[in-house]
């Protein structure tokens, strides 16, 4: 049973602002979450454990600013609009050194990379009814609470003006109390839409009108659970000279400048190098700009996306050599003995990192690794295995391809001596 006077409103005193974006304040001898606040900050709470909910804000730090969207607080999506720009940007940067220090690392850290806002090309939204109402967003913070979203200037222009014709589509698949998923993207040709979780008993008329409306709203492409539906035009995206086609939800960058940038790191890293590995590829996002100066291998454990690349690499011109495979590199990394071909390699895990992979480049004779990750822990993990392998960190950059979030992307350079 709850002690009621552990949920009767008190005052803290945030001490710093933890790796999943909350202050942090010490009571009763422990470590409390409280959300939106910053370090230095006396504010009034209630609640108990991790359910915290800030009441007001007593002393404010220097350091808090007006929040660019009016559902923050409420959305899920953000959870530091209230901090000033410079602090944001070393908070980043910080969530790196902090991994680095649990494992005994050391490397250079230049400043956070920051995502402009209005930039991000792709969102993952949720659908569900409330009585006749098609309620589309994201969802609030820890709960299964969807907030209708009416602005985000996280979200690409385009993205939100298409908000009501998404509402519109989803409200031909929704039935009873089931949620659907929808995952719409930015492209060259205009809107991808890629819809998940539609409940069996949607019947085929409710799925033909659902496509019928995406195309009178000018999508390039609907597709349902990884179903091609509708394809108007051909969704593609940049990537160098080359054209990136992607396959119906397949994974892709958030944001067009963040991949850019990453690329840029990894291709001047990796040099001259004749061939490259490109481990974990996706769709190509660095295997087609590295092929315009080099041969490629490229290993993926999904088969669409491995289809896409090849695909996207023989309709470009001018590449060097491709060569995609179908590999899982969590139960069947490339060996260190496959791995002493290439002159370089990237590879750019899943949230799980690359331990076995990881292993095995730590026991090879590559020159120069850029690993570009999506979890500062499992990079430094594995990290810790290159450089006990004899790798040195050259540098590690910090890339906020999540705006506003307490996530941090890194695109890790090593090399070893030769």
């Amino acid at each position: 049973m709850q002690d009621p006077a552990a949920s009767a409103a008190r005052t803290l005193t945030i001490e710093s602002v933890g790796a999943q974006g909350d202050g942090r304040a010490r009571e009763n001898g422990a470590l409390v979450s409280v959300p939106f606040t910053l370090a230095g900050e006396t504010v009034r709470v209630e609640g108990a454990g991790d359910r915290l909910k800030l009441l007001e804000v007593v002393s404010p730090s220097p350091d808090r600013i007006a929040p660019a969207c009016r559902h923050f607080g409420a959305c899920g999506g953000c959870t530091l609009q209230h901090m000033a720009s410079a602090p944001y940007a070393e908070y980043k940067r910080d969530l790196i050194l902090r991994v680095l220090k649990a494992r005994g690392l050391e490397a250079e850290v230049p400043a956070a990379w920051i995502t402009p806002p209005g930039s991000r090309r792709r969102a993952a939204l949720a659908a569900k009814k409330s009585g006749k109402q098609v309620v589309l967003g994201f969802h609030a913070r820890k709960s299964h609470e969807l907030i209708a979203l009416n602005e985000c200037p996280v979200l690409r222009p385009a993205i939100v003006a298409a908000l009501p014709r998404l509402r519109e589509i989803a409200g031909f698949l929704l039935s009873g109390k089931d949620e659907t998923g929808l995952l719409v993207t930015e492209t060259a040709a205009g809107l991808d839409l890629h819809i998940s979780g539609v409940a069996k008993g949607v019947k085929a008329l409710a799925r033909a009108e659902a496509a019928s409306a995406a195309l009178r709203a000018g999508f390039a492409r609907v597709s349902i659970e990884g179903a091609d539906v509708l394809t108007e035009r051909r969704p593609s995206l940049p990537a160098g000279s080359a054209q990136l086609l992607p396959p119906p939800g397949g994974f892709l960058q958030a944001s067009a400048e963040a991949e850019a940038h990453m690329a840029e790191l990894v291709i001047d890293h990796l040099g001259d190098a004749p061939l490259v590995a490109d481990l974990f590829s996706g769709s190509g996002t660095f295997a087609l700009r590295l092929a315009a100066r080099a041969g490629v291998y490229a290993a993926e454990g999904n088969t669409a996306a491995i289809d896409a690349l090849k695909t996207s690499a023989r309709a470009a011109h001018g590449l060097k050599p491709v060569t995609a495979e179908v590999r899982d590199l969590f139960r069947n990394p490339l060996a260190a003995s496959e791995l002493n071909r290439f002159g370089g390699i990237v590879l750019d895990p899943p949230r799980a990192g690359a331990a076995a992979q990881s292993h095995e480049i730590a026991r090879s004779t590559v020159l120069r690794v850029a690993y570009v990750s999506c979890d500062p822990a499992t990079l430094a993990r594995d990290l810790r295995t290159l450089v006990d392998g004899g790798y040195r960190i050259v540098r590690i950059h910090p890339i906020d391809q999540f705006l506003w979030s307490a996530h941090v992307e890194a695109v890790a350079l090593l090399e070893k001596p030769s």
